[in-house]
């Protein structure tokens, strides 16, 4: 497994530092070897005290990660004071791989985190440095010069190119969201500033960045890639105490993993309902949907393409299952989900009076409107559903795990299932069969 190594310090409040990075390398994928150069003890609101590792202590970490592990890339955060520097550059001067440096200044919440001038303590690491990725103050603190516009990036970023990185990019998070990369020549990383908190947003983009070049992408394509990546953890970013909100780098791809997993669950949902009595489906057919967590819109639920329909003597869906599937069944999931937070699935059935008969035997919870009380004639199913589900909740019923629907043009009663997955449908929907007999 590829291994990239972060020296930096830790963050008590887990938003940043090696807590920042080390989420960030397992996310891209690679193996993530931590080196400690200062336990902070610090929030959401700000840092409180700052513990530096002695030098010989932060070498010898360094020294034991080498001497067994194929590093291929390092990235440098935290440093205090200048003789950290000094040894974390001596460690490191054998070995020819990436550094990418991002020269902490201050916590994103405020307080200061080195002693002295931040040139004086990056300067034994300056001509050892692939990338360096000040932000905005760190650029006018290194280059000596007042940064309000894209131009001033630029000339900052050409500034501190002469003290000896390869290649400087000056992040513009704290201007308009463009960075500025410059390698002899200047490359404009576009971007517009991303509503979502930023603590930990600088360790994420060098952390990335290092990610990238250990795979052996170059420097502009990694910078872009570690934009991107950065610019979706900071949308996604959660807030975890009274101060800035924490960036979130897994967000986006537990979010895939779900999406695979709610297919895979729809999907088992299809095996159970095939025993189903086809006197349940509709004569236009049926569909059973699911979805994601926090879904906004019908793309977001996963349903069977072409629905559910009788074939033969059996239930048969007559597509693959697939996000955006129905937007029918997604506008009712979605229904749901307005009223009900674990409301995920649903599935409609043909209404009767011995389906009524049989979810009473269940004990399931009902609701049925469709006689002129509730709501008016004119209401869609969606307002309907989410009637029926804001009267049972008012009632103390709970979440009905069937609404009935006399009123849904062209099929006549319909019964909607619902529950937290599609296979619990599934399995709701299997027992009011059996019930049937």
């Amino acid at each position: 497994m590829l291994s990239v190594m972060t020296v930096a310090g830790s963050d008590s409040g887990g938003g940043a530092g090696v807590s920042a990075d080390t989420r960030t390398l397992a996310a891209l994928g690679v193996h993530g070897t931590p080196v400690i150069t200062a336990v902070t003890s610090q929030n959401t609101l700000g840092v409180r005290d700052v513990y530096n590792v002695p030098a010989e202590v932060i070498v010898s970490q360094i020294e034991a990660i080498i001497s067994d592990i194929d590093v291929r890339s390092a990235k440098i955060g935290m440093l205090g004071t200048h003789e950290i520097a000094e040894a974390v550059a001596d460690a490191l001067s054998g070995h020819r791989i990436p550094i990418v440096v991002d020269p902490v200044l201050a916590a994103e919440a405020g307080g200061r985190l080195l002693k002295g001038e931040l040139n004086d303590v990056l300067s034994p690491l300056m001509r050892k440095t692939t990338v360096l990725t000040p932000n905005i103050q760190e650029a006018e603190a290194i280059s000596g010069a007042t940064i309000h516009t894209l131009d001033d990036m630029k000339q900052a970023a050409r500034e501190i190119n002469t003290l000896g990185p390869q290649s400087v990019i000056v992040t513009g998070g704290h201007l308009g969201g463009t960075d500025v990369l410059y390698d002899g020549r200047f490359h404009l990383l576009r971007g517009k500033l991303i509503k979502g908190g930023t603590h930990g947003a600088g360790c994420t983009f060098s952390a990335a960045l290092a990610v990238f070049l250990a795979k052996g992408y170059p420097v502009k394509p990694s910078a872009s890639m570690a934009k991107t990546f950065v610019s979706e953890a900071i949308r996604n970013s959660e807030r975890i105490g009274a101060g800035p909100a924490a960036v979130n780098q897994f967000r986006a791809t537990l979010r895939k993993a779900e999406r695979y997993l709610t297919l895979l669950n729809v999907e088992a949902g299809l095996r159970t309902i095939k025993a189903l009595n086809p006197n349940l489906i509709p004569e236009i057919g049926s569909n059973l949907a699911m979805a994601i967590t926090d879904a906004k819109h019908f793309a977001d639920v996963a349903a069977v393409k072409g629905r559910i329909a009788v074939v033969g003597e059996s239930v048969t869906p007559v597509g693959c299952v697939a996000f955006g599937a129905s937007r029918h069944m997604g506008t009712i999931v979605l229904a749901a989900l307005s009223q009900q937070r674990d409301a995920k699935a649903a599935m409609n059935l043909r209404y009767s009076d011995d389906v009524k008969r049989a979810c009473e035997e269940l004990n399931l919870v009902t609701e049925c409107f469709g006689g002129g009380t509730e709501p008016d004639a004119s209401s869609t199913v969606k307002s309907r559903v989410a009637h029926a589900i804001e009267t049972s909740l008012a009632r103390g019923s709970g979440m009905p795990n069937l609404i009935c629907d006399w009123r849904v043009a062209g099929t006549g009663p319909t019964a909607f299932v619902f529950g937290h997955s599609a296979q619990q449908v599934a399995d709701m929907a299997a027992r009011i069969s059996s019930a049937l007999g």
